[in-house]
């Protein structure tokens, strides 16, 4: 059985016992806490804590899982075992409060034995030690002979981290027989000769971070079927290496290294790190993650770079990560069709981050070579010490990983505690917040949901009459953002609340548009609403300040949010989506969003590119943007199927989180996406939209801030005020400034030159009236305010005087500081650099000599102190 039919297969299975077939979500999760993807359950974590309603009590997915970072890491792992992949398919069943342990073990069995074929005397079990309830139904029930049931400790509990849904597990073993390793069950027998194929998890607990477990309402099963290792034990290969989603990356493997595979361990390693890397590093592109120094982005450039070494190590010269990925495409593209549509932009990126890095791999390796062969040995071996991975990393930006990966490879430790001691001041990123696992939402906010159900957005009203006030909570100032706060009247001293309310105008900040702001009007009083926001999906929460008598809970009231600034909102927002396709068109269709912001005054577009945007684009982005504007085509914005949506090509953004009823946005002839936020009716009412800047704000990634409607407007009106400005100063029609501005410049640069040329005519004629003025051939004068070049010249001329010995010349040109010269006989006992130190100094300057030249030039910030100064070259040249 092959990948495609396997898929198939399990699908198949599960939805004929009556669950919702799902696609795989991306590999960048809405859970805060992980990098990653890690699992199949992880979509649904939502789901199992309660925090919403999942559409379906039963559902199936085949789930794209990344390991690589935090606490589900197989990194250092891969390509040594035949176990651990980076990245990874999970085949998973799922319910939510609906059958438990009586339905799915059966029916794990039934699957594995039957649709899979697999022998039921070659198959043992495990359970949790405190599972007798599972241990009896896989007795039984199943018929599993009880010394094939082994139990367990930590092995088989599960839990997606230190807080939330947990639970004990049972598992399934495929034992390969006596030639992969000794014999004793999976709890005591080879690794590689009991292959796990299945686990099930029975997710019944919830761990608050204590330790405490508290019986989850509504428990629920949580499959996981890792693909590869199933495919391994179907297609009877030696390992999950030689599957069919591996032999054609290994062949290419084989053809870059002009070796062959299975010849030699270390390099079937290496041959192994590009397959498992280069499908990762394919899958994290096409879900929209990029080569960067930060989160995920950086564990994706550590991926890419693990393999080049590897490649490096090897002795091979050319680029290799875009065949590979190319190869990925290949085999993977038929189930993942994104990956055939990034198939050109997953080569350039990966390409890109190859090319740089090899620049580095090659400087670096030569600094770790020397500095290894000055090693000696200790008590435990060869130690590096933590300074030169520093300097390695700090300053050739050389990843510390590689070094070690280096170091273990010749046995030789690294010096981490000197290595953490010179980074400690440098390194600024926490990484606390990832040490933790799942949190728990509010349970305020839960009993709210479960309660009454998701607030009803009102998306076309600016006012509703007749809302109810669901919840009150008192709030901190402190908790509001500060920016928030400006504008409120802190005299009043009244409290801030966040409300739930059933039904609301207001929009919650989502997808880069900031929340509504208004009033909540009741009765007694009434709350100005600052913000809104989500306290979980789909339930809004108004954030405010008291005015009067407030609102409360239970009461009817009249919820209005400012509709100026939201219709200057929509103008911005729909503004985003035209020059999303603007850009597009212009840069490539590999351009995507990578965040946005939508507010009143300004719109700001981040998205992925690894070129600065030239004027000449940007000009035409702008034109192209304007012309569609100016089309006035219609704008329909309208809910459907997820699968509807895709078939007419709408673009999902990766981090945005759609559910199976999408909403998508028709802006004009061109531009059709995925977007929940709100939107003008025709594409003239955004009115003229104006680029105001384009950077960069990361590796591989640019921002453009752009404005429209009004405030276009008052720009314009703002620059047409100052060219009228300028104009009436250089005495010039508006339209004619820029000739007139030209002619100005050039001739104040030829009365500067004049006045340089007078200067100096000045100065050599004072040259031989301070030549003798000279005390023993010494020269020490104070100019005034003469310019630095004429000061220079003028030292010269009278250093070249008969009998002169030294010169040493201050001013304090117009420009502001000082300037110090020292001019001295090339044949004589003085030295310049000598006779400006202490001077420079007095006057908050210095000097970058280099040598003991005969003419020194110093600068200084101070001119109350040339006096001083002056009085120190005097004691320095004449000894008083």
């Amino acid at each position: 059985m092959r990948a495609g039919e396997l898929r198939e297969a399990f699908s198949s299975f599960w939805a004929e016992r009556g669950h919702e077939v799902r696609a795989s979500a991306s590999l960048i999760p809405h859970e805060p806490s992980l990098l990653f993807t890690v699992a199949g359950m992880v979509p649904f974590m939502p789901y199992f804590l309660g925090e919403e309603v999942p559409p379906s009590r039963r559902m199936t997915t085949i789930q794209k899982c990344v390991r690589a970072g935090g606490k589900h890491n197989d990194l250092d792992d891969i390509g040594r075992t035949n176990r651990h992949f980076t990245f990874f398919e999970m085949m998973g069943n799922f319910s939510f409060g609906d059958y438990f342990k009586a339905e799915a073990v059966p029916w794990a069995w039934e699957f594995v034995t039957e649709v899979l074929g697999l022998e039921p005397e070659k198959l043992w079990i495990t359970v949790h030690v405190s599972d007798d309830e599972a241990a009896e139904i896989w007795r039984g029930s199943v018929g599993i002979p009880a010394e094939r049931i082994q139990r367990l400790d930590k092995d088989n509990w599960w839990a997606a981290g230190d807080i939330g849904p947990c639970g004990p597990c049972s598992e399934i073993f495929y034992d390969l027989g006596p030639e992969h390793g000794g014999d004793g069950g999976p709890a005591l027998g080879g690794e590689d000769r009991f292959i796990e194929v299945w686990n099930l998890v029975f997710m019944q607990f919830a761990n608050d971070g204590t330790g405490e477990l508290t019986p989850l309402d509504a428990p629920g099963i949580d499959t996981g079927a890792g693909l590869e290792r199933i495919l391994a034990v179907l297609q009877g290969v030696p390992s999950a290496w030689d599957i069919d989603l591996f032999a054609p990356l290994l062949a290419e493997a084989e053809r870059i290294c002009g070796k062959s595979y299975g010849a030699d361990s270390e390099t079937d390693v290496s041959m192994r790190i590009f397959a498992d890397h280069a499908r990762a590093t394919a899958m994290l592109i096409s879900d929209g993650v990029f080569p960067s120094n930060e989160d995920r982005g950086y564990v994706l450039r550590r991926i890419i770079r693990r393999a080049v070494r590897h490649a490096w190590v090897l002795g091979v010269e050319e680029v290799v990560m875009p065949r590979l990925t190319d190869i990925v495409v290949d085999v993977m593209g038929d189930h993942y069709t994104d990956l055939r549509t990034n198939r050109e932009f997953i080569s350039d990126v990966v390409g890109r981050e190859e090319e740089r890095f090899r620049t580095t791999l090659a400087a670096g390796q030569r600094i770790l070579d020397e500095a290894i062969a000055k090693l000696e040995g200790g008590a435990d071996g060869p130690v590096l010490d933590g300074s030169v991975a520093f300097l390695l990393h700090d300053t050739h930006g050389f990843p510390v990983e590689v070094t070690e990966e280096i170091l273990a490879e010749r046995g030789i430790s690294l010096d981490g505690a000197g290595f953490a001691a010179e980074m400690e001041a440098q390194r600024q990123r926490a990484r606390a917040g990832r040490a933790g696992g799942p949190t728990f939402a509010d349970e305020r906010y839960r009993e709210i949901l479960a309660q009454f159900g998701p607030t009803e957005f009102v998306r076309d009203a600016s006012a509703v009459s007749e809302a109810r006030v669901l919840a009150v909570f008192e709030i901190d100032s402190a908790a509001i953002e500060p920016a928030l706060l400006a504008d409120a009247d802190e005299a009043h001293g009244n409290a801030y609340v966040e409300v739930y309310l059933d039904r609301t105008p207001f929009y919650a900040e989502s997808g880069g548009q900031i929340g509504d702001v208004g009033t909540i009007t009741g009765s007694a009083g009434s709350v100005e609403v600052l913000d809104c926001t989500y306290a979980l999906a789909d339930l809004h929460r108004h954030i405010g300040r008291v005015r009067g008598g407030g609102v409360e809970a239970g009461s009817l009231v009249t919820a209005e949010i400012d509709d100026v600034r939201r219709a200057a909102i929509r103008r911005n927002h729909t503004g985003t989506h035209i020059l999303h396709w603007a850009l597009r068109e212009v840069l490539g269709q590999h351009v995507k969003q990578a965040g946005s912001l939508v507010a009143p005054d300004r719109l700001r577009f981040d998205f992925s590119h690894y070129d600065a945007v030239t004027p000449e684009q940007l000009r035409e982005i702008e034109r192209l943007a304007n012309a569609e504007i100016i089309a006035n085509g219609r704008c329909r914005h309208y809910e459907t199927s997820m699968d509807d949506a895709q078939s007419i090509g709408a673009i999902a953004f990766f981090g945005d989180k759609y559910g199976d009823v999408v909403r998508v946005l028709e802006a004009g002839e061109h531009s059709v996406e995925l977007c929940g936020g709100t939107h003008v009716a025709a594409l003239g009412d955004i009115g003229h939209l104006r680029i105001v800047s384009e950077s960069s704000i990361g590796s591989n990634m640019r921002r453009i801030e752009a404005m429209s409607g009004l405030a276009t407007v008052e720009r314009l009106a703002d620059v047409e005020d100052l060219l009228g400005e300028l104009a009436e100063l250089v005495n010039a029609p508006a339209d004619e400034l820029a000739g007139a501005v030209r002619r100005r410049l050039d001739e104040t640069k030829e009365l500067r030159r004049q006045v340089r040329d007078l200067q100096r005519a000045v100065a050599s004629g004072r040259a031989t009236e301070l030549a003798e003025a000279a005390t023993d051939g010494v020269v020490i004068a104070d100019l005034g305010d003469l310019e630095r070049d004429a000061l220079r010249d003028l030292a010269v001329s009278v250093r070249d005087h008969d009998g002169i010995r030294a010169v040493v010349l201050a001013s304090a040109p117009s420009a502001g500081g000082v300037a110090l010269v020292a001019a001295v006989d090339p044949a004589g006992t003085l030295s310049a650099g000598d006779l400006l130190r202490d001077a420079a100094r007095t006057v908050g300057g210095g000097f970058g000599a280099k040598g003991d030249p005969p003419l020194v030039m110093a600068g200084g910030r101070d001119p109350e102190g040339i006096g001083a100064a002056l009085d120190q070259v005097r004691a320095a040249a004449l000894g008083a």
